[in-house]
């Protein structure tokens, strides 16, 4: 399956277009092959990329550790773009591909790290875990770590099952330190 081009888009996805001024991620290309899958997926998606109760520098760690545990290029060149949007520096950026016990790491972020890995490896946030994040998140915060996380992994599975190639708008945006290449050599040593 391929990005549907934006001519052959059902109106009903009209809302879609407006929202992302004209331009579209092919993610969003992808999934308007299924209007209705789109259009069910948005407001959830509205919700999840502004970080729900999450503030906006952690909802981007905790997608760019998605796009580490998932191996998923697409969805970390994404998340380097907003995560330096958000705040992060790039040595942060680039430190979420060591994890949560990297040394540099305060408690809040490297809980939260551990929390995406626990998802991923574990299906479930541990106890030991849970204890750490109610020290620095609300419970509706770790619920949405989990749904947020969730959304992630499901759009990761849609990009490495059909290949799906990085925006060039995107691309552009990217520091020259961040290539495609020094990603995947590194998230796949640590697999």
């Amino acid at each position: 399956m391929q990005p549907l081009p934006l001519q052959q888009w059902d109106e009903s996805l009209d809302h879609v277009v407006s929202d992302m001024n004209g331009r579209p991620l092919n993610v969003h290309s992808l999934m308007a092959n299924h209007p209705e899958l789109l259009n069910a997926w948005w407001s959830f998606r509205n919700y999840a990329v502004n970080g729900g109760a999450l503030a906006q520098r952690d909802c981007e760690l905790l997608v760019l550790r998605v796009a580490v545990d998932m191996q998923c290029w697409y969805e970390w060149a994404s998340h380097v773009d907003r995560g330096l949007a958000s705040g992060l520096t790039q040595e942060e950026i680039d430190r979420v591909q060591q994890g949560p016990d990297a040394d540099e790491w305060n408690a809040h972020d490297a809980v939260l790290l551990r929390s995406v890995d626990e998802l991923i490896s574990e299906r479930s946030i541990t106890a030991a875990t849970q204890q750490q994040l109610s020290q620095h998140f609300t419970a509706k915060q770790v619920m949405d770590i989990i749904v947020i996380h969730g959304m992630y992994v499901t759009l990761g599975c849609m990009i490495k099952t059909w290949g799906l190639v990085l925006d060039e708008a995107v691309e552009n945006r990217l520091p020259d330190s961040v290539s495609q290449l020094e990603f995947e050599e590194r998230v796949r040593g640590q697999r």
